[in-house]
């Protein structure tokens, strides 16, 4: 009997591969240190132009940049999580709650309306709805941390804003997943309920565990404290998307759980590691664009990309303006929520999988591609 035997990279390409892709990472962050922008634009170009259809694809390599991305957008979240007590959070969420109301209807409304001109129908449309609703965490705290502004004033009302977006995303995804197969999927009304169930259970655990995550973490050791929060972190985030709640919010919620010095030595331990794997995050993926399916949507993804970058302007200074901030910091906060991410290829991947538009998926890419240079080069500038 033939076995057929996984294909398994050769280790010198593999390493070779590896060095290449660490060195470009640190040139391009050189550069943008010099000419003073994020990092973030330059590791999303250099995706696209080694990805697939660009200049030279990486392939031995790519299996690790993948998994390695997934753990960069999980400690930029957990860090994040770490710089925001939980009391400060919830009385935040409070206080932004109008504000997230206001975030859907302004970016959930140029998605739609774009999807029905473009005569997709109403499931189509509502998720390119939800591709232009949701901002990118990933990004917004990547550029948080480079930006120094984890202690700003204003960082609490992004928070806010990215913790209710994600918090709706785990509604909205199984309700999508069920309208995409026209009410096929029976479980779905039992999954909705106990992705709520989740949900609710994490965030209460979080806000009243009152340091016993801290507990559990701290020792003498800072070998075991940074293998004690790593663990926990890709533990807690596995949990949750087992349970179709996003890995994300699992590890934000951990973040916010582990308070006081056991907190600072835990970010402090990990921070060279989320630098290295963020950086894969954004490498990944420019990786999966293939450039020589944007010409045709780059137009109405550049229009949307406009439209939604106001939108979200909007929102912020809505959001930063209820908390009685300044002008600069309601500007900040609507620069950190342009960027779209993670979600967004998430409702376009469910779309073509339930058997959507091929277009929407290509206008998805783009769309996002763009956001996630904008965003960052905003947040710069303001």
């Amino acid at each position: 009997m033939n076995v057929a035997v996984p294909h398994t990279p050769e280790p010198a390409l593999l390493l070779i591969e590896l060095g290449l892709i660490v060195v470009g990472l640190a040139t391009l962050g050189r550069l943008a240190h010099r000419f003073g922008f994020s990092t973030v634009p330059l590791y999303l170009v250099a995706g696209l132009a080694f990805g697939t259809g660009g200049l030279a694809p990486v392939a031995s390599s790519h299996e690790f940049v993948r998994v390695g991305g997934e753990i960069g957008v999980l400690l930029l979240l957990f860090m994040l999580g770490l710089e925001t007590p939980a009391d400060r959070l919830a009385a935040q969420m409070k206080t932004t709650a109008p504000a997230g109301l206001a975030d859907l209807l302004l970016n959930f409304i140029p998605g739609f309306g774009a999807a029905l001109a473009l005569g997709w129908g109403l499931p189509a449309a509502a998720l390119l709805g939800g591709i232009t609703w949701v901002s990118s965490s990933g990004v917004a705290a990547k550029v948080l941390s480079e930006a120094g502004r984890l202690d700003a004033p204003e960082t609490p009302v992004v928070l806010a804003i990215l913790v209710m977006e994600d918090l709706a995303m785990a509604v909205f995804l199984p309700v999508a997943s069920w309208a995409m197969s026209d009410g096929g999927a029976s479980r779905a009304p039992l999954r909705l309920v106990v992705t709520l169930a989740v949900v609710a259970l994490a965030l209460v655990l979080a806000f009243r565990s009152r340091g016993a995550v801290a507990k559990l973490v701290s020792h003498r050791s800072d070998e075991v404290v940074m293998f004690t929060a790593l663990g926990l972190m890709l533990l807690v985030a596995g949990l949750a998307q087992r349970f179709q709640v996003s890995s994300a919010v699992g590890a934000f919620v951990l973040g916010i759980s582990l308070s006081g010095p056991v907190a600072r030595r835990a970010g402090g331990l990990l921070g060279p590691l989320r630098d290295l794997f963020a950086a894969m995050f954004f490498l990944f993926f420019g990786l999966q664009i293939d450039p020589s399916t944007l010409g045709p949507v780059l137009l109405p993804a550049a229009g949307l990309c406009v439209v939604t970058t106001f939108t979200k302007l909007a929102t912020g200074w809505y959001a930063a303006s209820r908390a009685q901030l300044d002008r600069t910091a309601r500007w900040r906060a609507g620069a950190a929520l342009v960027a779209r991410g993670e979600f967004s290829i998430a409702l376009a991947g469910l779309g073509l999988a339930a058997g959507a538009r091929t277009e929407l998926g290509t206008l998805a890419a783009a769309y996002v591609l763009l956001t996630a240079i904008v965003g960052p080069l905003l947040a710069r500038r303001s």
